[in-house]
């Protein structure tokens, strides 16, 4: 299969996926401690696949309910035709696509109540270890599994350690992203490791900046860290794909 067509299948499988994400994020975006969403805005239980996750965000009565779906449908399929670019036909194009949505839902709920939720950290954790020892072994491969859960401990240890000496820094959902990430951006190596790690902190600088300049935030004030961690992954990802 051409590029062409991997980047088509990429962008229709992104589209797809973010068709579902509205749902998952108002289910999810709920403060620590309280259970999550089993109804509409307007009371009515969530029914569907999955015992009520996946299906259209729209109440019975037709109202729509959770972020609005043009443009995360827009950033999911973006993101996935880019990465389809940027890898090609190489095997660990599946795992960036499957971890893709996952991401996608963990940024936009860490915005809305900062929470990175276990219940979505596990599963994207798995899929980015396993996925890529699967992918390790096809013909092709751009990288190394060796190195990737290599990333994976040295990223997650590393993050564990800064929220043990300043827990203030960060939140502990920032740690348990951490090995996920690691193995992500150990894939392709210990330099794309450090360039993706200082793209999320650069980003997350930034933003945390800019707000300052405005007056929208002191500096103390609470910043979701996850999205930026995930945006520095993906400029990870770009520049090891690259490489190859």
């Amino acid at each position: 299969m051409g590029l062409f067509w991997i980047t088509v299948a990429a962008v229709l499988w992104g589209a797809g996926t973010g068709l579902l994400i509205p749902r998952v994020v108002y289910r999810l975006s709920v403060p620590w401690g309280q259970p999550w969403r089993t109804v509409c805005p307007a009371g009515h239980p969530l029914e569907g696949l999955g015992s009520g996750w996946l299906g259209r965000a729209r109440c019975a009565g037709g109202d729509r309910f959770g972020p609005q779906m043009p443009g995360i449908f827009g950033v999911v399929a973006m993101v996935s035709g880019v990465l389809a670019v940027v890898t090609g036909g190489r095997p660990e194009l599946l795992v960036w696509l499957l971890l893709t949505p996952v991401g996608v839902v963990l940024a936009i709920v860490d915005v809305a109540v900062h929470r990175l939720p276990d219940v979505v950290m596990l599963p994207f954790g798995v899929c980015a270890v396993a996925g890529l020892g699967g992918a390790a072994l096809l013909p092709g491969a751009g990288g190394s599994w060796r190195a990737a859960l290599l990333g994976s401990l040295t990223l997650g240890a590393c993050y564990l350690v800064l929220f043990l000496l300043n827990p203030g820094g960060f939140g502990f959902g920032d740690v348990k992203l951490a090995p996920a990430l690691g193995a992500v951006l150990g894939w392709y190596g210990w330099g794309v490791l450090l360039m993706g790690t200082f793209a999320g902190y650069l980003f997350g600088a930034l933003f945390g900046g800019g707000l300052l300049l405005v007056r929208r935030a002191g500096r103390k004030a609470a910043i979701p860290f996850g999205p930026f961690l995930l945006a520095g992954a993906f400029v990870g990802i770009l520049l090891g794909s690259r490489t190859v």
